[in-house]
């Protein structure tokens, strides 16, 4: 907006104000048509001063960027920031890159893979199949607790069971005894 379009903007601005100082009950027909006139032709300056698109989020440094509806300001770009820190905070801080090696191998280095995931995933029998029922866990123990903290529930499932995944899945124990059971009522007759 240059020096000109900010005078014009304003003294239309200023000119609505005291319209709308001066509006009472019984303002005339032909006052109220110069009130549009002037309203239009704020519009108009305001038109032709903003160039840019609204923005779409409420950031300040991406007010025109991706929009991620989770994030406080909307902002997709600040969000994957934070959500990276936050990872810092409980994973450590990101390995430093080596040196490159003179011959690098086909395969890799052993630290350039990743290190295997160890998880335990508390599922629930429904009558059917296994269904995760909570959180993959990163310890077994508290799996465990959250299994024994489900069957204290007012409606505990039929059975429960805690799967340890780590590149492959291994049942550890299971809570009760999974039965199947037919969906419909009376057997399906």
């Amino acid at each position: 907006m240059n020096h000109a379009q900010l005078t014009a903007l304003g003294r239309a601005l200023r000119v609505l104000g005291e319209h709308g100082e001066a509006l009472s009950a019984d303002t005339p027909d032909a006052r109220l048509h110069e009130v549009r006139a002037d309203l239009r032709r704020a519009l108009d300056l305001l038109e032709d001063t903003v160039t840019t698109a609204p923005p779409s989020t409420r950031c300040a440094e991406h007010p025109t960027g991706p929009v991620d509806e989770s994030a406080p300001d909307l902002c997709l770009l600040c969000e994957t920031r934070r959500r990276a820190a936050r990872r810092a905070e409980f994973n450590g801080p990101a390995p430093q890159a080596r040196p490159a090696d003179p011959a690098p191998s086909r395969y890799g280095v052993r630290g350039d893979r990743p290190q295997p995931q160890q998880r335990w995933l508390p599922e629930l029998w429904n009558g059917q199949a296994w269904q995760l029922c909570g959180t993959p866990r990163r310890d077994r123990r508290e799996a465990e607790l959250f299994v024994k903290a489900q069957l204290r529930a007012p409606h505990p499932a039929m059975a429960y069971r805690v799967v340890h995944e780590f590149t492959d899945y291994e049942v550890l124990r299971i809570w009760g005894t999974p039965v199947r059971v037919d969906i419909e009522p009376m057997g399906n007759l």
